[in-house]
């Protein structure tokens, strides 16, 4: 049994798929298909069941997986350790955000991580909540910045900041004038929304449900969904709808000057927080 072998394990686990588990390892097919089934033959198991469509997990398979999983982290602790003796910031870092966070907070921080810890090699991913778990669980990233809620287990938290909220709006618009938005105003008018599986999407939705007693989503006029912040600003600028938007998107300019941006008439804001994995002691 090899670390290799279970990093195969691991990866075809995670895709259900022997070919882009080949391809996310960096081998040919038919080598990690030979690896895979001599580590069954080893141990005497069937880890997958191998279908025309797709790969599955057996139930003492996904046991064994598991366990790979944390001898891999355990492999790579033992690398960071060696490389923290000489310096402790100089091993690598895998940081995640979620979309609407990366774009507008890691330019500001990855040039002062790069003075407080010029060693430090830092690896960055962009996903979407749900997925920065996973990978946070399978020991793929060591920190992510995520917005709350966000339950997952096993997780240490350090809060960061609060996130408010900005009402954004092309120009001309009758809320120009206005120095506060209300939230009945807001559901009344064609909202631009990030699509399923982001969370600010949710956020917002319940931020106006939440203020105006609405029972449900359909008390709002219509929405629209777009795939990333700049996407909406850009259909706010052309006067397609209005939206919510994070207050440093807005901030970070880019269409700005072709909107107009004001508070909504109730606080409200996402706590974005540090996520890391506790360290199981011994």
């Amino acid at each position: 049994m090899t670390l290799t072998e279970l990093r195969y394990i691991v990866a075809v686990a995670r895709e259900r798929h022997f070919g882009r588990a080949a391809e996310s390892c960096f081998v040919s097919q038919p080598t990690l298909s030979v690896a895979i089934k001599k580590l069954e033959d080893e141990l005497g198991v069937m880890l997958f069941e191998r279908g025309p469509g797709e790969v599955t997990v057996t139930p003492l398979g996904e046991r064994i997986v598991e366990q790979a999983q944390r001898v891999l982290e355990d492999a790579s602790h033992i690398k960071e350790i060696a490389v923290a003796g000489s310096d402790p910031v100089a091993g690598p870092m895998r940081l995640g955000a979620i979309y609407t966070i990366g774009p507008y907070l890691l330019p500001k921080l990855v040039p002062v991580l790069r003075r407080a810890a010029p060693a430090m090699q830092l690896f960055i991913q962009e996903n979407f909540t749900h997925k920065l778990a996973e990978s946070l669980k399978r020991g793929e990233v060591d920190v992510i910045v995520v917005a709350l809620p966000f339950d997952e287990p096993g997780c240490a938290t350090q809060p960061v900041y609060d996130e408010p909220f900005m009402v954004a709006m092309p120009q001309g618009h009758p809320w120009e004038k206005k120095k506060r938005i209300s939230t009945e105003e807001l559901t009344r008018e064609s909202l631009l929304l990030l699509g399923e599986g982001h969370c600010f999407r949710d956020q917002v939705l319940d931020f106006c449900h939440r203020v105006s007693r609405a029972p449900n989503r359909s008390s709002l006029a219509r929405t629209f969904e777009g795939g990333s912040l700049e996407t909406i600003r850009q259909m706010v600028a052309g006067g397609i709808g209005v939206t919510v938007l994070p207050a440093t998107s807005v901030a970070a300019g880019g269409s700005a000057n072709m909107i107009r941006d004001r508070s909504p008439d109730s606080t409200s804001s996402a706590p974005c927080s540090l996520r890391w994995r506790r360290r199981t002691p011994g």
